[in-house]
């Protein structure tokens, strides 16, 4: 009896580390389009350390407002800082300033089991290049409903907000 549970529990964890999937990375999506014939940015990201890591966030406003989720199939290829970094390195103007941008929120909340959000938040402030005199500074914040209340509806509302994000910069500065 005692080799009979034995083997059971054996198979029983095989089995779940056979069938047990790995999560699915994602980005921002394709930078060519954003990146052909253009100069970097001098930017810096500086965020919390929760935002240090690959993991995609989101809330239950409705029912656990102060509980941080995460999804465990799906998973940022680096983390939100390094993504956006990326994203905002690349620049349609030319670039005579440096950017320090201090990310605040990236998450998507839930305002009920059928109703998401994305929400970025951030504040940036802009140097100048030559002699780093600070030419102004600015908060965003930026929020959309997503296509669908999952994973899949996460990933694409932030792809479109960090593509608002870098535009709404441009525009600041």
């Amino acid at each position: 009896m005692k080799y009979l549970l034995i083997g059971c529990l054996a198979l029983v964890s095989a089995g779940c580390s056979v069938s047990a999937k790995p999560p699915v990375l994602h980005d921002f999506g394709w930078l060519a389009s954003t990146t052909t014939g253009q100069s970097k940015a001098s930017i810096d990201i500086n965020a919390p350390t929760w935002l240090w890591d690959n993991r995609i966030r989101y809330r239950l406003l409705y029912s656990s407002p102060s509980q941080v989720r995460f999804y465990g199939l799906d998973r940022w290829i680096a983390s939100p800082p390094e993504l956006f970094a990326q994203l905002l390195g690349f620049s349609a103007k030319a670039q005579d300033y440096a950017l320090i941008i201090r990310l605040e929120d990236f998450e998507q909340q839930f305002d009920a089991p059928d109703r998401a959000r994305v929400v970025l938040r951030f504040f940036a402030e802009a140097y100048s290049a030559k002699n780093k005199q600070k030419l102004g500074s600015q908060e965003f914040y930026l929020q959309q409903p997503t296509k669908t209340p999952d994973a899949a509806g996460a990933i694409s509302g932030f792809i479109d907000l960090t593509r608002q994000a870098k535009e709404k910069i441009e525009d600041w500065r």
